[in-house]
């Protein structure tokens, strides 16, 4: 077996490996998307601006089209077809930058998004008594984290005439007179941050390995072109 052969099967196998971890990474992501979105299926009428539904969605997206590009480079590096290799690494790059940015964006405009998101779920409550589903949905959000509003109960009086929803109150009363004194927005935030920090550990290291996909391809890729030159 020659000098380049010998690499190319190197490169073959260690970009598999990583396109392997690489997947398994993905449909870790996806899972954890199906589960958010299960765990918060009692308020799903919501608007998708609400942080929890918003990140279970991003990581159902995120999951499926690392999936589909694991398996594309997994392919590509079995078959050892320079096609598959270049249509991997275009896609994967496409991917890693879209991540850059939108990373980027959430931290830059931080406040602008928060902003723009509590306008969206507070127009939203101007329907609670018109829509059932939406009724329902916030009902059991004030229920599950003991909040009130977007920002604050205050966010009520307007939609409900100076009153406040039942479930505003710790004990489920016809008239709340005295609700929890924190928003909703606020709370589902810092539950999502204490249940998701390893989940954006996991997001790093998945990260690295798309890094590291991306040269393998590349090396795979100028490897089996030396090799068509050498038989040549």
């Amino acid at each position: 077996m020659s000098v380049s052969r010998k690499c190319l099967c190197c490169v073959k196998y260690l970009m598999f490996v990583f396109n392997l971890i690489f997947w398994l990474g993905g449909c870790g992501l996806f899972g954890v998307g199906v589960w958010l979105s299960f765990t918060q299926a009692e308020f799903s009428s919501l608007p998708l601006s609400f942080p929890s539904l918003s990140a279970a969605n991003l990581l159902l997206v995120a999951g499926g089209v690392t999936m589909v590009t694991g398996f594309l480079g997994c392919l590509g590096a079995l078959k050892e077809q320079r096609c598959l290799l270049m249509t991997f690494f275009v896609i994967l790059l496409l991917l890693v930058l879209t991540e850059v940015t939108l990373v980027l964006v959430i931290h830059i405009f931080k406040d602008k998004l928060d902003t723009k998101a509590q306008d969206e779920l507070k127009e939203g409550m101007k329907i609670y008594t018109k829509d059932e589903g939406l009724m329902k949905s916030w009902d059991n959000v004030q229920k599950m984290f003991k909040c009130c509003g977007v920002t604050n109960k205050t966010d009520w009086y307007k939609v409900l005439n100076e009153t406040l929803p039942s479930s505003c109150c710790s004990v489920d009363t016809h008239q709340c007179v005295d609700g929890w004194s924190e928003g909703c927005y606020k709370k589902a935030r810092e539950w999502l941050l204490d249940n998701i920090f390893s989940v954006l550990v996991f997001g790093v290291c998945i990260g690295i390995v798309q890094i590291l996909a991306l040269v393998f391809s590349l090396l795979m890729y100028c490897q089996i072109l030396r090799a068509e030159k050498y038989l040549d």
